[in-house]
């Protein structure tokens, strides 16, 4: 048997209480006093490896080595991603689910919700301009909703927008909560799946026809590695792992408007360089808290570095800390969007909503998306709307998931620039 060498292992019974009380700097903490990328805990009454870097990304999005099935705890199950959706699968069915996914992910359907993004910003700029102040964060979350319905086909009568917005909210505000505010978001999860079941079953029957390509089609008859239509159930799953996560954007739009105006210095090359539209939206998802972590499991035994793998061990990808690595990043603490100029395009170093390949792995699919949707949002936040922003408490925790300012950004005296 080859030798192993002992990896730094955190003392204690069990540390799940530790890391909602430490949120986004529980891992970093770690790896900075172990003075390594890596070190064993124990999360969930488990053992659980932790990892942070380029190379642990490489490592943890190799599918010969880890396996997301039975990886999610069932409290972000039956919230943030839904029973049997793609991000608990493995191997050929993982493949077949992604493809359905990547499907709607054409230049095409970009350049839709590109023009989807811009009517929707319009729309609220015009309502803006009625109203003494607005708060970013919850105006964005209804922007967010009516143009990701739109865009994956699904109907959305205006005296709904409220009610399904603050139902996807919570999907994703309820994940690391504990007590009423995780059944909330588990009484959610179950109305909207309710929802979207009723909608597949009516586009099965030809009552409703949605767009061609869009999620809610292209989903419903989409066919697994046996040749069947998917459960309606799973369908629902899955369209609302489109929509809620165009939803959640708020939380970058959000931090995209504090960026904007704590960085006014960037102003001049927001309104001349389109790249440095790009650069400034990537830096703000580096920059600001978003997914502290990922899941896994070991998928069979196997040494990494001299470190011993088990099978079935939980193991801990940290994100935030990666995006703030001061091996990877030049002064990851400052806020510097011309960085990514010269940056080289790794899937494995920058890694706000997860990393590795596209269409085999499980990167996020709707990475695009997230991209295309902040770079409309900050035309606006940064050229095409002039506004102030009263005194208010714009602070953010890194220990509150999702994190936000505090204030949610109120703007006031919105007017569209002439």
């Amino acid at each position: 048997m080859t030798n192993s060498r002992q990896m730094p292992k955190e003392e204690g019974l069990d540390h799940s209480l530790t890391l909602l009380r430490e949120g986004y700097m529980f891992l970093a903490n770690r790896r900075k006093s172990f003075a390594s990328n890596i070190f064993e805990t124990r999360l969930l009454g488990q053992k659980a490896i932790c990892m942070g870097g380029e190379e642990a990304a490489k490592l943890f999005y190799d599918n010969d080595k880890f396996i997301r099935t039975g990886a999610a705890p069932k409290r972000l199950q039956k919230t943030l991603f839904g029973v049997g959706g793609v991000q608990g699968l493995d191997e050929e069915e993982h493949r077949n689910r992604k493809g359905m996914f990547m499907s709607i992910m054409t230049p095409n359907h970009l350049e839709r919700l590109n023009r989807l993004t811009q009517k929707n910003w319009d729309i609220k700029s015009r309502e803006w301009e009625q109203k003494d102040q607005v708060v970013l964060y919850d105006e964005s979350r209804e922007l967010l909703c009516k143009l990701a319905c739109e865009w994956a086909g699904v109907p959305l009568n205006e005296g709904e927008v409220k009610k399904r917005t603050e139902q996807l909210t919570k999907l994703f505000e309820s994940a690391s909560a504990l007590g009423p505010e995780h059944w909330m978001g588990r009484h959610a999860r179950k109305e909207l799946e309710d929802w979207i079941g009723e909608l597949v079953e009516q586009v099965r029957n030809s009552e409703l026809q949605p767009p061609e390509g869009t999620a809610l089609n292209s989903f419903s008859f989409h066919k697994d590695i046996d040749g069947k239509l998917l459960d309606k159930e799973i369908v629902a799953v899955e369209v609302l792992n489109i929509i809620r996560p165009i939803v959640a954007i708020s939380v970058y739009i959000t931090f995209t408007g504090l960026a904007v105006h704590q960085y006014p210095e960037n102003k001049p090359k927001l309104l001349k360089e389109d790249e440095f539209l790009q650069m400034f939206v990537q830096e703000v998802r580096r920059f600001y808290p978003f997914f502290p972590a990922t899941i896994a499991r070991v998928k069979k035994d196997f040494i990494w570095n001299d470190f011993q793998f088990e099978e079935g061990t939980l193991t801990l990808l940290d994100l935030y800390g990666t995006n703030h690595d001061p091996h990877l990043w030049d002064n990851p603490e400052i806020f510097n969007p011309d960085r990514f100029a010269q940056w080289d395009e790794s899937p494995f170093s920058f890694i706000p909503q997860g990393g590795g390949d596209f269409n085999m792995g499980h990167r996020c699919a709707g990475e695009w998306v997230t991209i295309e949707v902040m770079k409309v949002s900050l035309q606006y936040l940064a050229n095409k709307l002039e506004y102030d922003l009263p005194n208010q408490d714009l602070s953010y925790s890194m220990v509150s998931i999702p994190s936000l300012p505090h204030s949610k950004v109120i703007m006031a005296n919105v007017k569209s620039k002439q």
